[in-house]
């Protein structure tokens, strides 16, 4: 494989994170400049972020309320539902 030419990337990042990371990759035997390398060729190759990203903050994405949000529409496929006006509340 030819030389490439290298070039740094400069990353904000929380200084306890940093030393986390850092433990981390210590850990399985690389330091934080190989693992992001790592992580950027996976984008690259795979035309992606590797790994999901999702609004987990966000209680209507909770697993909970999504499964609630399925068993009600299925009921409601099933004939099983009432239909309810929707009333506006306002602070009047």
């Amino acid at each position: 494989m030819k030389n490439m030419a290298q070039t740094t990337l400069n990353v904000r990042i929380d200084e306890s994170v940093k030393q986390q990371f850092d433990a981390f990759c210590t850990d399985v035997g690389m330091n934080s400049s190989v693992a992001v390398n790592l992580f950027v060729k996976a984008v690259l190759r795979e035309r992606r972020i590797p790994f999901e990203i999702a609004a987990s903050d966000d209680p209507f994405y909770f697993q909970a309320n999504q499964e609630r949000l399925k068993k009600s529409l299925e009921q409601l496929n099933a004939g099983k539902g009432t239909v309810h006006e929707l009333i506006e509340v306002t602070g009047d």
